[in-house]
């Protein structure tokens, strides 16, 4: 071997090592790149189309469990209006849910919390926020209950395919009531009829058990976790049929 290519192979295995160095530095770059911009998609979407609760109660029951996830479309009531047997989430009206205090977290796994919950993989808040289905519209008549024990809006009787009742049980509410929903506000009840804190029992509360339309943070359409409860949540539109003219 000649002086000359001994020479050549240095150089090359010396040009080498830096544009090595340079490659890793490019792919560490792009790295971060995606992954800021992954992290500010996610807050876009969180913050204005989609984002996730989970289930604390069981007043949705059979529709939804405890702990259940579910993906909530941000656009109602802003850009979609809503619509009667919509599964919605609010923010709690006043006086509906009891004070909980603050737990302290170690500082890393509040770090982390609130990360999860920036890109909208956590939903840390959702204690402070109700799920029910939307019964009454403003303006609604919602009356229970008839001599077959149904619960009717606008005089016009309601099937409900989706409450839950005890064995035997075929009264929609098990307490009577006769409202009629106020401009700007809502009615709303859980599925799990004779387990749910909803309307009928906040009339003590400063809104006489009425949510205010304001108060809608979206309306859920789809159960994500667990696996084997994912599902799309039905509004039912044949059980309002009718309402609407009933109403005018």
């Amino acid at each position: 071997m000649t002086e000359e290519d001994t020479g050549t192979r240095t150089d090359r295995a010396a040009s080498a090592t830096p544009n090595r160095r340079r490659g890793v530095l490019l792919f560490l770059r792009d790295l971060l790149v995606i992954f800021v911009v992954a992290v500010l998609v996610s807050f876009l979407i969180k913050t204005f189309l989609i984002r996730s609760f989970f289930i604390p109660s069981q007043s949705m029951e059979e529709t939804l469990f405890i702990d259940d996830r579910i993906i909530v479309n941000q656009l109602v009531p802003d850009v979609t209006p809503l619509e009667r047997g919509d599964v919605i989430v609010f923010r709690d009206p006043g006086g509906w849910l009891p004070a909980r205090p603050e737990v302290e977290q170690p500082p890393l796994v509040a770090a982390v919390d609130w990360f999860l919950a920036f890109v909208g993989l956590a939903a840390p808040d959702s204690n402070d926020h109700l799920v029910k289905r939307l019964i009454g519209l403003p303006g609604d008549h919602v009356v229970c209950c008839n001599a077959l024990g149904q619960m009717s809006v606008n005089d016009v009787p309601l099937d409900e395919p989706y409450i839950a009742l005890p064995p035997g049980d075929t009264k929609a509410s098990r307490d009577d009531f006769d409202v009629v929903v106020p401009e700007g506000s809502l009615w709303v009840m859980g599925d799990n009829r004779n387990n749910s804190k909803d309307s009928r029992y906040n009339t003590e509360t400063p809104l006489e058990g009425f949510v205010p339309i304001d108060n809608v943070v979206g309306r859920a359409f789809v159960v994500s976790w667990p696996v084997e409860h994912w599902a799309w949540l039905d509004n039912y539109p044949e059980v309002f049929e009718g309402v609407d003219e009933a109403g005018d």
